[in-house]
């Protein structure tokens, strides 16, 4: 026994037609009788249709006569430029009126009969093709269906849109009072399958006229298939006509709604009763869809262009206020409501690094940070989408509700910077038209037993709960989200070039500082000892008593601080542009000298100075003795009017670096002015007592950051630690 998947069954090959239509296949080249339907000798005057094969209509000249004198058999020889073109005639054979259809499909010209079907019913005006002017996408689908009736005019009509999943929703429903309702129904996909949506993009009017009626075979003795995709009366699959008949339909009858050259849905017909609809009829019933199909269109496109010129004014709104802040972490964050509002999302989380920024409704901080590492450990597009995050990974991550939908936008991967969008658990509900699930059934196909995809039995409404999705991100959601990355694309360039000129120009200021900071240092060094040397003659002239004497003793020892400060703005200078040059470095002696000359300078021989380990160090030695300088300096200095001043110097490895920590139990560093550490010039408000100018910790900081290590300190109402790391040699 096989086993046949509904989208492998060749439904364009069924070797039948339907008992409405009459069937004779030509050769393109030589115009002979290759094929034809077991049932012309219904309507021709034929003996024997044996003798067909091989021969020529014109062979035939009683039998065929009405083919002969038809305009269209005298132009066969325009059916062999393009496939399809179907070509239409109305012929009289015997006493009745024919449609008379031809066209070219592969190698042979296609010759279809059915017999001219009057409809008293059928009413049209020219009202009924205005659907241009309905500005309502549901109303577009109510108007055919109501002009459909006045051709077709079937006890149930329906609109049916083809879903994202496969499946098929009734979005549009006439139908007799009688009879239940199918609308908002869904389908699933095995209902239409993949083969059947091909043949629907290809012959776009389908007819089923009785389900119950015997099929007519096609007779051939060179062809064993023939392809009868394009044939009006092609053969039903007898899936198909089972799966009608389960429904409580004899007839049925589908127009094909082509979007965007997209199959983008059906009309689809049933009829209790076996009907059949002239082909006239069906012609006219795919016009009206046809012009329905292109009103939703143009309805769709005007939206579309409306959203669009709205989505511009809301980027450049947002662009205009990105360039008003410095950097694009403070520009998204000012923008925080508006970004999450653009693609409709319940929340927003704004990822920089460490930082973390959120708007809306978003989880808890410890999952976002599950979410940011699983980003990064499973994606690889700058863009990731999904409406079923909850139901793929919830477990797996500890989600809840907030988390249903998720948009990730990684801005800058190796930054950690990103966007990320939520949507909360959308409680959805489908009604199925019957219970969804396949089932297997057995159908005989050519004598041969074959397992199969049965046709539902049932259509009874089946509602399905699904949980773990977020109601779905649309292309109008992703288009929001293109416009916000164009936007940071966009404002980040300019923000960097900006951040470029402002750093150009800081350069070119910082080059004329060190000239100036030079000039000074050096050239006005003489000058300053020439003021200091007469100031100490004129002040050996005055008696101790003299007030003079008080005035040039402080004029000397301006002239000190003067000098003094220029010393140091030179040596600022120096450690940023004096080479270097990487050693190994012994800084025990170093640090015991300094620790010496400390006590002296700021007179406090009571100072208990702690000197433990000092491992050696990379580091240039002459910037090293100025580092140590400065730091122990400082440490005597601020702890001399302690009571009992104590400063402890100790080094120590920490895996790559050597770690020199110097601490006091001085006057302390205020947690206001922490921020103002290393900046030149600035001194705390506690330490203006003591003589200084504020370059020390500059000089400091630059020749860490210069030799490739750092400075740090911890500081407290009980005295500051100052931690300097080094290099391990």
């Amino acid at each position: 026994m096989n086993f046949v998947d509904c989208h492998e069954e060749p439904i364009h090959i069924p070797g039948y037609i339907q008992s409405f239509g009459y069937l004779i296949g030509i050769d393109v080249e030589s115009h002979s009788i290759t094929f034809f339907s077991q049932n012309i000798s219904n309507i021709f005057n034929i003996e024997n249709v044996e003798f067909l094969f091989g021969k020529k209509i014109t062979d035939f000249p009683e039998s065929f006569k009405s083919i002969m004198d038809s305009d269209i058999y005298h132009s066969l020889h325009k059916f062999t430029r393009r496939e399809n073109e179907t070509y239409f005639d109305k012929i009289i054979i015997g006493v009745s009126e024919y449609h008379f259809s031809v066209f070219r499909s592969k190698n042979h010209i296609f010759l279809e009969f059915e017999e001219v079907l009057a409809n008293p019913n059928k009413r049209i005006s020219n009202k009924y093709d205005n659907f241009y002017i309905i500005d309502n996408a549901q109303e577009i689908w109510e108007q055919l269906l109501s002009t459909l009736s006045k051709i077709v005019n079937y006890d149930r009509m329906m609109v049916y849109k083809f879903m994202a999943d496969g499946s098929g929703k009734v979005i549009a429903e006439r139908r007799n009072k009688d009879i239940e309702s199918y609308l908002g129904l869904h389908y699933p996909e095995s209902d239409i399958p993949r083969q059947a949506r091909e043949l629907y993009m290809k012959k776009r009017k389908r007819i089923f006229s009785n389900v119950h009626s015997e099929t007519v075979p096609l007779l051939s003795k060179t062809h064993k298939t023939i392809d009868l995709t394009f044939t009006g009366s092609r053969g039903m699959s007898p899936i198909h006509g089972q799966y009608i008949k389960n429904s409580g339909a004899s007839s049925s009858f589908s127009v094909s709604i082509i979007i965007d050259d997209k199959l983008w849905g059906l009309v689809t017909c049933q009829n209790s009763e076996a009907k059949h609809i002239d082909l006239e009829d069906r012609v006219q019933a795919g016009i009206f869809t046809a012009l329905a199909s292109n009103a939703y269109s143009s309805f769709k496109s005007k939206k579309e262009l409306e959203y669009r010129i709205g989505l511009n004014e809301k980027s450049a709104y947002l662009k205009s206020d990105f360039l008003k802040h410095n950097t694009l972490f403070d520009s998204l964050i000012e923008n925080k409501g508006e970004i999450r509002e653009l693609p409709e999302a319940d929340g927003l989380v704004i990822v920089s690094d460490e930082d973390i920024v959120t708007d809306g409704i978003t989880p808890e901080r410890s999952l976002i940070g599950k979410i940011i590492n699983w980003a990064h450990e499973n994606t690889q597009e700058s863009l990731y989408v999904n409406r079923s995050f909850l139901k793929e990974y919830g477990d797996e991550l500890g989600l809840n509700e907030n988390a249903a939908g998720i948009i990730i936008y990684f801005i800058e991967r190796s930054k950690n910077e990103m966007l990320i969008w939520f949507r909360k658990e959308f409680d959805e509900h489908i009604n199925w038209a019957g219970n969804p699930e396949k089932q297997i059934g057995v159908f005989s196909q050519n004598g041969e037993e074959k397992h199969i995809i049965s046709p539902r039995t049932s259509f009874q409404t089946f509602t399905e709960n699904i949980k773990g999705n977020s109601r779905r991100w649309s292309s109008r959601n992703l288009s929001a989200i293109q416009s916000v990355r164009d936007v940071i694309l966009e404002t980040s360039h300019k923000q960097y070039n900006a951040i470029k000129e402002l750093n150009n120009q800081l350069r070119k200021v910082n080059e004329e500082l060190d000239s100036f900071s030079y000039t000074i240092s050096h050239d006005l060094g003489t000058p300053l000892t020439v003021m200091k040397l007469n100031a100490q003659m004129l002040l050996s002239n005055f008696e101790k008593t003299d007030k003079n004497k008080n005035k040039l003793t402080s004029i000397i020892e301006e002239i000190d601080g003067m000098a003094e400060m220029m010393h140091d703005v030179l040596q600022l200078s120096r450690a940023k542009h004096s080479e270097i040059e990487l050693e190994i470095v012994q800084p025990a002696n170093t640090i015991k000298k300094i620790s010496d000359n400390a006590k002296i300078t700021f007179e406090s021989p009571r100072s208990e100075i702690i000197i433990k380990d000092c491992p050696e160090v990379l580091a240039d030695k002459t910037m090293m003795h100025q580092v140590f300088l400065n730091i122990i300096n400082n440490a005597v200095k601020y702890s001399s009017q302690h009571d009992q001043p104590r400063v402890e110097i100790e080094g120590f490895e920490e895996g790559e670096n050597i770690i020199y920590r110097i601490s006091d139990n001085g006057i302390g560093i205020p947690e206001e002015d922490k921020h103002k550490m290393f900046k030149i010039f600035n001194r705390m408000d506690n330490a203006k007592k003591f003589k200084g100018n504020g370059v020390g910790l500059s000089i400091v900081h630059r020749i860490m950051n210069r030799i490739g290590g750092n400075v740090d300190y911890e500081s407290n109402k009980d005295g500051t630690s100052f931690i300097l790391t080094f290099k391990k040699p």
